[in-house]
């Protein structure tokens, strides 16, 4: 499927008449219903009842649909390119792990996105993958939740949220601040299973610092997967405390005694880059955090 059959059959679409969609089209009607028939063919289905008028299938409105939004897309890339080529906007990559949306980061968008001069890339990602993102250039800041030694990499901790267990609503240890070493009896949920290494690893290495271990009887890829199934009944799981809210009448978030079980938002960046655009962004980023976040 070439993008001139997804033109073709939009025109047509539109017009439901061959002759007014070839003359919209600047090309002869023969080739146009060549165009339509291989489009058919290749999908396997019919999407034009050759009736008079000619009408839409069932299948048709549905292609019709989603291409035309494919086709507003691209063209909005398309300009955006060649606005970003010619200096009139730029463009801004960030990758983020999904709990970090809890911090500065919101605040971070809002105002980007705000900024006519800028065309805004959100990629959600592992810390690892951002890692890998911004060596090829694919984003240009990065937030997540692990330390990553690599040369080719600047990182600075943001803020070190305190973890929380989720539990169950109704478990017997909810209603009062709980330990690891009680989280340790319990059967748990962790996240992400891959790719490694990840906030897993930050969660295995806290248990392991108080010389505990956990019994993980369910990985899953996302947070909101690992506390829907907290809810369910599957486990316990430890998130940062901003998770809170989100207010689930099925999921009880209680303190941890430990002073040292917190999760950082780390923000990662190519250690050459000091680009205006990424200088502009991170002095937004200091101007969000609180006064007494931890830096490094």
């Amino acid at each position: 499927m070439e993008l001139r059959h997804l033109r073709y059959f939009q025109a047509l679409a539109q017009t439901l008449n061959f002759t007014r969609a070839a003359e919209m089209l600047h090309i002869a009607q023969p080739p146009l219903s060549r165009q339509i028939q291989q489009l058919e063919e290749e999908l396997g289905v019919t999407l034009i009842e050759r009736t008079r008028p000619l009408r839409l299938t069932e299948a048709g409105r549905f292609f019709h649909e989603h291409s035309s939004a494919l086709l507003e897309q691209l063209e909005k890339v398309c300009n955006n390119t060649q606005r970003i080529g010619q200096g009139r906007k730029r463009w801004m990559g960030i990758g983020f792990a999904p709990s970090t949306l809890y911090g500065v980061l919101p605040q971070l968008i809002g105002r980007l996105r705000g900024d006519e001069g800028i065309e805004l890339g959100l990629s959600e990602m592992t810390t690892v993958q951002q890692v890998e993102a911004l060596k090829a250039g694919r984003i240009d800041i990065g937030f997540g939740r692990i330390h990553i030694a690599d040369p080719a990499i600047q990182q600075q901790v943001l803020t070190a949220d305190p973890l929380v267990a989720a539990l169950p609503a109704g478990h017997p240890l909810a209603g009062k601040t709980v330990s690891l070493a009680d989280l340790a009896r319990e059967p748990f949920v962790l996240y992400p299973g891959n790719p490694r290494p990840s906030y897993a690893d930050h969660v295995l290495e806290l248990f392991a610092r108080h010389s505990l271990r956990i019994e993980v009887v369910q990985w899953t890829h996302e947070m909101q997967t690992a506390i829907g199934l907290v809810a369910a009944g599957i486990g316990v799981t430890l998130v940062p405390a901003a998770v809170q809210q989100q207010h689930r009448q099925d999921v009880n978030y209680i303190p941890l005694q430990e002073q040292d079980a917190t999760s950082p938002i780390v923000l990662s960046l190519r250690a050459s880059d000091s680009s205006p655009l990424v200088m502009h962004c991170r002095a937004l980023i200091e101007e969000y955090l609180p006064a007494d976040a931890t830096k490094a």
